[in-house]
């Protein structure tokens, strides 16, 4: 498990907001350009109040399922798409690049359908959300 540290923002049931500095893996992906901070829901068993400083923990192959589902899927499904036009483009005698671009729009635009499915289920399940595993601050700031 990786562990990280952050300032709980705010807490919600059993929930809290905490904030998370860049550090070196975040700097070099790019996906949040401008973003100083990235804020995660983390479930909060030890009760930690806004403005604590917590350390979190959470499990590094969700971290890479869910940077496969965003990046990778999507470029694999434009590729099946490009496939399967170029098969139908076959089967019907088509000429030209339209149908493998066709399909692979189709495919891609199918792949971010089901990239915010597996978003909205991350966001419901508990067991893919970090857990605040210590108040590293006793004190509210």
């Amino acid at each position: 498990m990786k562990q990280e540290q952050g300032i709980v923002l705010e807490t919600i049931g059993d929930l809290a907001k905490v904030r998370i500095g860049r550090h070196e893996e975040c700097g070099s992906c790019g996906a949040c350009a401008g973003a100083q901070h990235v804020v995660v829901d983390a479930v909060n068993p030890l009760g930690a109040q806004a403005g604590q400083r917590v350390r979190f923990a959470f499990r590094e192959e969700n971290v890479l399922t869910g940077a496969f589902v965003v990046f990778i899927l999507p470029l694999l499904f434009g590729g099946l798409g490009a496939v399967v036009g170029h098969w139908l483009a076959r089967l019907f005698e088509l000429e030209g690049n339209t149908p493998y671009i066709l399909g692979a729009v189709f495919f891609f635009l199918l792949a971010l359908v089901l990239v915010k499915l597996f978003d909205r289920r991350a966001a419901k399940e508990q067991a893919l959300k970090p857990v605040i595993i210590e108040i590293l601050d006793k004190h509210q700031s």
